[in-house]
């Protein structure tokens, strides 16, 4: 048999295959074929043929894509234990569903990973264990695209959070809630109420498309932030599970209403190259879904709000002079993820993939879904992330094989602006006549007199409510009249404008870690005011002024949820009061900060950062940002300062910049 891709031929054993060559992505075997209806190539089966110059009434015609496979192996191809769970699931419904109505707190090894596509994490209070037992518990996190939430859902998640939670709302640096101390007993119901009302919390955790990234601005009046919005939210329905196991369990197979328009139907339900499952109840997943978590962003040109080099996909909107959407460029291959101590694991940032038209973003999108979902790793879920098909292919093969899957060729990649960080805080216009309110939330966390409060403005002005990818919220559709009434009534428990909020709090961010986080090593939510606090003590000890500013997030451990390694300032936690020191990052994000130092103690901080503070404040350029001076510095400079460093007291230089 012989298998030709385009000029290449290999033999086989009787069988002839033509397809276009694939440049750099080659494959050498046909067991991936899927059959799919519409024919955009053909394939020729021929048996015991293998010249050209054969009868061509004894091939059979195949209307079908033969679909990118990976070279033979003469052993099964390694997989973890979550893939066989996944397998065996009946898409994500065995054994979840039996191990949901026994009697035990907790629920089995097997339902554990299942139910993170339902939205929720089993998790053990450290600080509630008692003799021989844990204090099981469960996390719920919804999934609301551009970081959107109507006013009855937002009250809804207020009251859960009272009635069957820890009284705390947690927003996400993926613009989401999470609800903490959840019972089993009471899953369910909280489960089905978020659902009739608005909410889902269907794939916001697990492995497959998270929630989709877009500016969390309400401009009712730019058009590019309205279609990167509507494009998330495309994207969200376009991605989501299908197989209706959420509702199965949680609704009673109730399921609810759904508006996708035409569009997200026609992609979901085109195969023109290969990309369903024809036949399944998960066309996209199939019964494997992803080899792991996938997240997207989408943005408009300059704002990276959405830190969307970080994202597997970030998508940009690229408009006309009108402000007309023309199309989108693409990055591909973002993630945070890393393992101490693992070399193989880093953190990386996207790159440029190309540019498509409006019209084929769902299909391109789809497409990189695709490929990684058939060639990411499926044996070490710390490999198995697309930025490592990434890095282990290089951009062109990984585009080669894109492709394939998209039916065409991707356009060159569209010249772009700088980014610049946006928070949205304070008072704006949203072009409607209406204001918004962004309100920094610390740490993400609300709670106390501030959840009172903050109840009582969206419940009295009927708000509709927004959560920024920097842990804060917006208050949307605000009338001018109401301003002051609002702005005293949140001031009162503490929720000012931000030219009363020090900035350093304003662009920090850290992870919920210690109690309830399973991989936390060091605290991170919990330990940043007092670590914040301790760099502004630093900044006014070698002269810094209060006006000064640094990106600091902390994390409790390697995964990087609070995007560590984007920071000017990052900690990651590597051991009990123990922190990995990240230095260099840029301030609008575009930058990887490097491992600075490890194994520091918490105590110790101010030998370490302090001399790099006053290193700063007397030697940087006018508006030089401690990111970009550390960098440009490099770390051999900074530690031969620290070593000879001698306080902020011996030293009176005057302050430059």
């Amino acid at each position: 048999m012989a298998h030709a891709i385009g000029t290449i031929t290999r033999p086989t054993a009787g069988l002839m295959v033509a397809m276009p060559d694939p440049g750099a992505a080659c494959f050498s075997s046909f067991e991936g074929l899927r059959a799919s209806k519409p024919v955009q190539q053909m394939v020729f089966l021929a048996c015991n043929q293998a010249s050209s110059s054969a009868d061509p009434s004894t091939f059979l015609q195949i209307q079908s894509v033969a679909t990118p496979v990976k070279p033979p192996t003469t052993m099964p191809p390694k997989r973890s234990k979550v893939e066989i769970i996944k397998e065996h699931s009946n898409y994500l419904r065995y054994p979840l569903r039996e191990e949901l109505e026994t009697e035990a707190p907790n629920v089995n090894e097997d339902a554990v990973q299942l139910i993170k596509f339902h939205g929720s994490y089993q998790q053990d209070n450290r600080e509630l264990r008692g003799p021989g037992h844990k204090a099981y518990q469960f996390m719920l996190r919804t999934k609301n695209p551009s970081g959107k939430v109507p006013n009855r859902l937002y009250l809804v998640m207020d009251d859960l959070a009272d009635q069957f939670g820890i009284g705390t709302l947690r927003l996400t640096t993926r613009q989401t809630f999470q609800l903490h101390g959840v019972l089993k007993q009471n899953l369910k119901t909280v489960m089905s109420t978020i659902i009739k009302n608005m909410g889902s919390t269907l794939g916001a955790c697990g492995d497959l498309n998270r929630n989709v990234l877009a500016p969390a601005a309400p401009y009712n009046g730019r058009k590019e932030y309205i279609y990167a919005q509507e494009t998330a939210e495309k994207l969200a329905a376009l991605l989501a599970p299908q197989g209706g196991a959420y509702y199965d369990l949680w609704v009673d197979g109730e399921k609810a209403m759904s508006a996708e328009s035409p569009d997200v139907i026609e992609a979901l339900n085109d195969n023109s190259h290969g990309t369903n499952f024809e036949g399944s109840p998960e066309p996209i997943y199939g019964i494997q879904f992803l080899p792991r978590k996938f997240k997207i962003a989408v943005t408009v040109p300059t704002d990276n709000s959405v830190d969307v080099l970080t994202n597997d996909v970030g998508l940009v909107t690229i408009c006309d002079n009108d402000g007309e959407l023309q199309g989108f460029d693409i990055f591909v291959g973002g993630g945070m993820g890393r393992t101490h101590r693992m070399e193989a694991t880093f953190p990386r940032l996207a790159e440029p993939l190309g540019y498509v038209p409006k019209e084929d973003i769902l299909y391109a999108v789809k497409a990189i879904v695709a490929t990684q979902r058939d060639y990411g790793r499926r044996d070490d879920r710390r490999m198995s992330r697309m930025k490592y098909l990434l890095d282990d292919w290089g951009i062109e093969k990984f585009r080669s094989v894109v492709e394939q899957y998209y039916g065409k060729p991707f356009q060159p990649f569209k010249e772009l602006p700088p980014w610049k960080f946006q928070s949205y805080l304070g008072w704006h216009e949203q072009g409607d006549g209406r204001l918004f309110f962004g309100i920094h939330v610390e740490n993400g966390r609300i709670k106390g007199e501030t959840k009172k409060a903050l109840r009582r403005v969206i419940e009295k002005y009927e708000l509709n409510v927004r959560i920024t990818p920097n842990q804060n919220i917006i208050l949307c559709d605000i009338r001018p009249s109401w301003r002051s009434r609002i702005t005293k009534a949140l001031a009162g428990v503490g929720l000012l404008s931000p030219r009363f909020v020090d900035p350093l709090h304003l662009s920090a961010m850290a992870c919920p870690a210690l109690p309830l986080c399973p991989l936390a090593i060091a605290e991170a939510e919990r330990g940043a005011p007092d670590i914040l606090q301790r760099i502004r003590d630093m900044f006014e000890r070698v002269g810094l002024r209060a006006s000064d500013s640094l990106v600091v997030r902390v994390t409790g451990c390697p995964n990087g949820c609070a995007r560590p390694y984007m920071a000017e300032l990052g900690l990651v936690g590597d051991g009990p009061n123990s922190y990995q020191i990240w230095l260099g990052g840029s301030p609008n994000q575009t930058r990887l900060a490097e491992t600075f130092m490890e194994r520091v103690k918490l105590q110790n901080l101010e030998a370490v950062l302090e001399p790099l503070f006053h290193l700063w404040r007397r030697e940087r350029q006018t508006g030089e940002a401690f990111g970009d001076f550390t960098h440009k510095l490099g770390f051999a400079v900074l530690k031969d300062y620290i070593d000879s460093y001698k306080g902020s007291n011996k030293v009176k230089e005057p302050i430059v910049g």
